[in-house]
């Protein structure tokens, strides 16, 4: 089988290697066990490899660079929509030569990959959709517009889309779906933490205003000064990390909170183990891994309900679903503190729930989407 992935992820080549963002590569590398063929088309860029990207693992693969485009100002949205029909054509070429479409969305480059795939129904497709699958949500247009076509089942043919949370009234095109970090041998006792004494919470995720870190810092500064013995460990990189050191130094947060920048799987899964609750008020998910893998080692999440992030937190039995409001949510924290017994329960059943989500499993799920077709 030849399997073609379209995606906005930006990719960069070395030598015979192609990569890309780690988790987003970890998960194709269990697509591609079980293909002969595969080809990339996605936008390139240049640079060396960080340390959050990885190589591909595939004998015979093949990269087929895309123009990058971005519709952020009038300026780059007048050069992409000259870039547009390079990349409808390249698609198109793409789409004739293999077996099986695979589009990552939401994104600009997925946007044009769900519009293409309409005039190939025979061939057999599948679409992983990262984004907020809620119909209800308040999302761009072009998001609305991708979750619209992908789910029409006039206009696409031969697909199972899988979105994150389970939604009523969806057309068959549509398959409750989840992601992966860890496997089953890495199933551990969650340590017997204690909730009367200091506390250590930690922040997964990118450093911009949708994730909202600097709520995450102000949060654990209200809670030192109400006397609560807090810590805050901060993983990730952004655009807003300056003004977040800023902010650490003029409140003399230093000792409260230090921000680590991206970390290996191995650093912070170490950190995990001995973390009493991971925060996120994070505005729109996905399914969000800073929720899921620290539940997988009894780390309590607190975060906004968003997405199917109250399905995860089996709307406050695992977890604490947060208002994004500074006052509220602290308030709201207090009072979980003074229930330990609750805590030791919520930790015990966060756990216990995202340990069925084992590598093992989700490559299980992927093998049937692929020999389905």
């Amino acid at each position: 089988m030849r399997f073609l992935i379209i995606s906005h992820a930006l990719h960069k080549t070395k030598e015979d290697a192609i990569f890309s963002y780690a988790p987003y590569v970890l998960e194709m590398n269990l697509w591609l066990k079980y293909v002969e063929k595969v080809e990339i088309v996605a936008p390139r860029i240049g640079g060396e490899q960080t340390v959050i990207e990885i190589a591909y693992q595939h004998s015979n693969i093949h990269f087929s660079a895309l123009p990058e485009i971005q519709f952020t100002s009038f300026k780059t949205t007048l050069t992409s929509l000259f870039k547009v029909p390079i990349i409808i054509a390249a698609l198109i070429k793409a789409c004739k030569r293999t077996d099986h479409i695979h589009l990552r969305c939401p994104g600009n480059i997925g946007f044009i990959g769900c519009i293409v795939q309409i005039f190939f129904p025979k061939k057999m497709k599948t679409a992983k959709y990262a984004g907020n699958w809620d119909p209800k949500a308040k999302q761009p247009l072009s998001y609305k517009l991708q979750k619209w076509i992908l789910s029409n089942t006039f206009l696409t043919k031969n697909i199972q889309v899988l979105v994150y949370g389970d939604w009523p009234c969806q057309t068959k095109n549509v398959k409750h779906f989840f992601t992966a970090t860890y496997r089953k041998s890495e199933i551990i006792e969650p340590l017997k933490r204690d909730y009367s004494g200091y506390l250590k919470f930690v922040f997964i995720g990118s450093l911009v205003e949708g994730k909202r870190p600097l709520l995450a810092i102000q949060i654990i500064e209200a809670l030192h000064k109400e006397g609560i013995p807090v810590h805050l460990d901060i993983y990730g990189d952004g655009v807003l990390k300056e003004l977040l050191e800023e902010y650490i130094s003029v409140n003399k947060l230093e000792k409260l909170v230090i921000l680590h920048g991206n970390q290996p799987k191995e650093v912070i899964k170490e950190t995990l183990k001995r973390a009493h609750f991971s925060i996120l008020p994070s505005k729109s998910e996905g399914w969000p891994k800073a929720i899921s893998e620290p539940m997988f080692f009894g780390v309590i999440p607190i975060a906004t309900s968003v997405s199917c992030v109250p399905y995860m937190l089996d709307f406050g039995n695992r977890g604490i679903l947060m208002e994004a409001n500074l006052k509220l949510d602290v308030i709201q924290i207090k009072d979980a503190l003074k229930d330990v017994d609750t805590l030791k329960s919520m930790s015990e059943k966060a756990a216990n729930w995202s340990q069925n989500f084992t590598l093992e499993v989700f490559e299980t799920e992927i093998s049937k989407l692929i020999h389905h077709s």
